[in-house]
């Protein structure tokens, strides 16, 4: 589908068509699964395993509040569970592991149940997810329809216009004023509020880093597992970029497949340096260049130098450099996002606390 002049969504309001999408794609990795997931919790247990999850619960039950967590990644934690310290309310957490470890505060009593099991244990006013399109956000908003109950979104990365479409009638917690114009994409079901950022919040807390010169070896950040572009797009960023100043290739941790690691290995004897080392990325100081990745706003953040470059980028990835401030290679270095005052957490905590009066 031409995208080349599209400012939103690529699929704005049908779930299904974004879920076509990717699989006419044959994307790597979680792309089958993820539509297996949403599907299966419905089925009858002959035809697959019911899912079991962990329920996380503390204070009154049946709770106020229930978080649905599909995904225990640092940036879906800040945005679904870090904001559960900032407030008391009682609440319910499904997840698909025991996050018991990441959960603010004491006690939290957690049962392992079928999924369908959980739903009927539920009758919250608040529904807090990532989206509908996995299966927790998807089992909690079909219950928040047959309730009556708020679902909201909270937002917990960069959107690119593959991002799947957000739910009818959500309410969206938004990292910045244009996040919120480009994921609703026109549509007025939707209502938001900006709280920005809780990962990019806590950034800004750190001290500064001893950044390396800026004529340092760069740090060129892999995405070829990405279903956004073409992996020969991404292949040619990565290596263009390498061969032309010297940069050293750090795989991202899910470049994994076949057809990556061979990349990889070609690459190497071509005489490009691959970053095999597992340091943090929060931890290097040199200068981190990527297509559109996260790690690019983190760096400067840290007062890390930090750009995109891609030799052709097509004219969703101008527009997306230009919306989140990132500078291009050869220009003066991206710099940091502006944070608010208020953690973000505390934000959507205090949200969720109006909801529930």
């Amino acid at each position: 589908m031409d995208i080349e002049n599209k400012s939103g969504l690529l699929f704005p309001e049908d779930l299904n068509q974004w879920y076509a999408w990717q699989r006419s794609a044959n994307r790597i990795g979680n792309v089958k699964h993820t539509v297996k997931q949403v599907a299966s919790w419905r089925k009858p247990s002959h035809i697959s395993a019911p899912p079991r999850i962990f329920f996380s619960s503390r204070g009154s039950r049946p709770s106020q509040l229930v978080v649905a967590l599909d995904s225990i990644g640092a940036t879906s934690l800040k945005a679904l569970i870090e904001p559960l310290a900032y407030t008391d309310v009682a609440a319910t957490v499904l997840s698909h592991n025991d996050i018991t470890h990441h959960l603010p505060g004491e006690n939290w009593c957690v049962e392992e149940l079928l999924l369908s099991e959980a739903i009927k244990q539920l009758n919250p006013q608040v529904v807090l997810s990532a989206g509908h399109y996995l299966d927790l956000g998807s089992a909690t908003f079909e219950l928040a329809l047959r309730i009556d109950a708020d679902y909201v979104v909270s937002q917990h990365g960069l959107n690119t216009p593959f991002a799947p479409p957000l739910a009818p009638s959500a309410h969206l917690l938004a990292f910045s004023q244009a996040d919120a114009e480009f994921w609703i994409s026109g549509r007025t079901d939707i209502t938001y509020d900006v709280v920005g950022s809780q990962l990019f919040w806590e950034a800004a807390q750190l001290p500064a880093m001893q950044a390396s010169d800026e004529t340092a070896q760069p740090i060129f950040l892999g995405q070829m597992h990405g279903a956004e572009l073409p992996r020969h797009s991404y292949a040619q960023a990565g290596y263009t970029f390498c061969k032309e100043t010297g940069a050293r290739y750090r795989p991202h941790p899910n470049e994994k497949d076949k057809l990556s690691v061979l990349t990889h290995a070609l690459w190497d004897k071509m005489g490009i340096e691959i970053d095999r080392g597992r340091e943090p990325l929060n931890t290097l100081t040199n200068p981190v260049v990527s297509i559109f990745s996260t790690g690019v706003l983190e760096a400067a953040i840290r007062g890390i130098p930090a750009w995109v470059y891609h030799p052709k980028p097509p004219a969703w990835v101008r527009e997306f450099w230009d919306r989140y401030g990132l500078s291009q290679w050869g220009e003066a270095p991206t710099p940091a996002p502006t944070v608010p005052s208020t953690p973000p957490a505390k934000a959507i905590a205090q949200y969720l606390e109006e909801k529930l009066k």
